[in-house]
């Protein structure tokens, strides 16, 4: 008989805003232990440094973490000019120092280059895996190492406030993207050089930093919380994906692993009424039974494939 887990068995997700000087595994673990929770991720780290939206699933929610993962993300920045680091953030060892500095207009020139489909080589100090190590261990070993360039998607930038050592940017980009290699980028191509000194994460897909809980909330809370007010549903990950709901008998079968045949004229009916176009193959599609999500499935064709059940 296996030996029985710890704490709390709780499914859904905490919009948590990450204050400033820990990291998001620390940040993760002062809210697991405030709510006893048996099993927990995060969806997306925040360096240090960084601020605001970090979303932490507990329990079957973590099946569902990469569909946030994937998600665009909104981040508010501030680049100071005149200096390039070894971090590209304001916690590294300063690499160059210039008396130039940039105008609003020499800026904005430059914005259509860091729009849509770029590449950017991610920084020395990153969690990118370089032979089975991270890239920061081998950084603060004092290694250069070889980071290749990769593609990344960024939806808009735009310059918010400018001072004359510093401007204030809103990006919107995809996964995989690093805000730290576009201050880094803009500076060499100003040729002043530039880093972050302050980053803010304001939303992770359907997860905002109006509604995100400080982290201050789990330091002080007490016993028999009220989850009702903390606590988004498993399904809140999925809100991007198609949806489908299902009966009690389809859902069971879901729930055993076993697939469905979609072939009935009025069950073609409603996957076309639920929005799924038959001729793309394996659509990721959310399931859904009396409003709580069930599973992860794919529909290809007539044919729905349960991919990850989520015991909810």
């Amino acid at each position: 008989m296996g030996r029985r887990k710890k704490g709390l068995k709780l499914n859904g997700w905490i919009n948590l805003n990450k204050p400033s000087g820990i990291t998001s595994t620390q940040a993760l673990n002062i809210v697991r232990r405030a709510l006893d929770a048996q099993k927990a991720g995060h969806a997306g780290t925040l360096d240090p440094l960084a601020t605001g939206v970090l979303p932490l699933a507990l329990g079957e929610a973590t099946k569902t973490i990469p569909y946030i993962q994937d998600a665009h993300k909104t981040y508010h920045f501030t680049v100071t000019w005149g200096q390039q680091r070894t971090t590209d953030d304001s916690e590294g060892d300063v690499l160059t120092t210039s008396d130039l500095r940039p105008s609003p207009d020499d800026i904005q020139a430059l914005l259509p280059q860091f729009t849509g489909d770029i590449t950017q080589i991610p920084p020395q100090f990153s969690a990118i895996k370089i032979d089975g190590q991270r890239a920061y261990d081998l950084a603060r070993e004092g290694e250069t190492v070889d980071i290749k360039p990769r593609q990344v998607f960024v939806e808009s930038i735009k310059i918010d406030a400018h001072r004359t050592d510093q401007t204030d940017f809103t990006c919107t980009c995809g996964k995989g993207t690093y805000v730290r290699s576009i201050a880094r980028d803009l500076g060499t191509k100003l040729g002043c050089g530039g880093y972050i000194s302050r980053l803010e994460r304001a939303a992770v897909g359907p997860f905002s930093l109006i509604s995100a809980i400080p982290l201050d909330f789990f330091r002080d809370l007490g016993e028999n919380p009220d989850l009702g007010s903390i606590l988004l549903p498993v399904q809140t990950a999925l809100d991007d994906i198609p949806a489908l709901a299902l009966n009690d008998g389809e859902a069971g079968r879901i729930r055993q692993g076993q697939s469905l045949m979609f072939v009935s004229r009025p069950d073609i009916e409603r996957l076309s009424h639920a929005g799924f176009d038959l001729n793309i193959p394996e659509t990721a599609v959310a399931i859904t039974s009396h409003g709580k999500a069930v599973a992860i499935v794919t529909v290809s064709g007539a044919e729905v494939h349960p991919v990850k059940i989520l015991n909810v």
